[in-house]
């Protein structure tokens, strides 16, 4: 039997408000996170994520606050990233009321995080964050495609269909792979990374950047998506999670 696929809201938040840019540049205010949260949960999101893009330690406390907030009047599963750089910020995070907590530029930095956080609370916790750009200038990756930090700004010249396949050995229980150059911009999922990525690894992949229309996620859910993620399209109005879900219906993708 297939496994539905799942419908994903993120939300970016700075300083307790969220917030949304093109290739994580030019940020514009979207709106309270817990009431946006409510707000998709009621149009039927299987999950909600939260992403803290300031991920400092002076607003640590105000991240914990919002995922408090959101866990009280959100009946879906929250995701949490942004800022996690030991096993004690995932404890801290779901003692909060996060179920899952988003890892990235620290595992870079240390791959044996995600073991660590994989063997204290389980891999269905854990989810590694791949923000990956299409090679630039004198790099070169096996697939061509590069993990990048720093909201994309800073290249890493590790591989990232690599990268995604040594995560998930490690532990990694999900992969949510947000391409750089299309976040934001309204041009449709990388579907060549989604699929450069879908055969490297076994564990669920969230396709995340660049969603539109209804078909873009049908697209993206052929290509190999286990879950479909996206933020500006629902903050601003142009598609709720049911315009989503009604077209992958209709395209024949089992959903929720």
């Amino acid at each position: 039997m297939p496994v539905a696929v799942r419908v994903i809201p993120c939300l970016d938040v700075d300083a307790g408000r969220v917030v949304k840019g093109v290739n994580f540049e030019n940020l514009r205010d979207a709106g309270d996170p817990v009431e946006l949260a409510a707000r998709y949960d009621a149009q039927g999101a299987d999950e909600v994520t939260f992403l803290d893009v300031s991920a400092s330690s002076g607003g640590r406390e105000t991240t914990y606050e919002v995922v408090r907030r959101a866990a009280d009047q959100v009946f879906v599963p929250l995701t949490v990233g942004g800022g996690v750089r030991t096993v004690e910020d995932v404890d801290t995070l779901l003692r909060a009321g996060a179920d899952k907590v988003g890892v990235n530029t620290a595992a870079i930095a240390r791959p044996e995080l995600i073991a660590e956080i994989a063997g204290r609370f389980g891999n269905q916790v854990l989810v590694l964050s791949v923000d990956a750009r299409r090679v630039q200038g004198d790099v070169s990756t096996p697939s061509g495609y590069e993990v990048t930090t720093h909201g994309g700004r800073r290249g890493t010249g590790i591989d990232a269909v690599e990268w995604a396949a040594r995560a998930a050995e490690l532990g990694a229980g999900e992969v949510l792979l947000n391409s750089m150059d299309a976040d934001g911009t309204y041009e449709g999922f990388d579907l060549e990374m989604l699929r450069a990525v879908r055969a490297a690894v076994g564990v669920p992949l969230i396709a995340s950047g660049g969603a539109s229309t209804p078909q873009d996620f049908v697209a993206a859910a052929r290509a190999g998506a286990d879950a479909l993620l996206a933020a500006s399209v629902f903050h601003f109005g142009r598609l709720t999670v049911a315009d989503v879900k009604d077209a992958l219906r209709e395209a024949g993708v089992e959903v929720r």
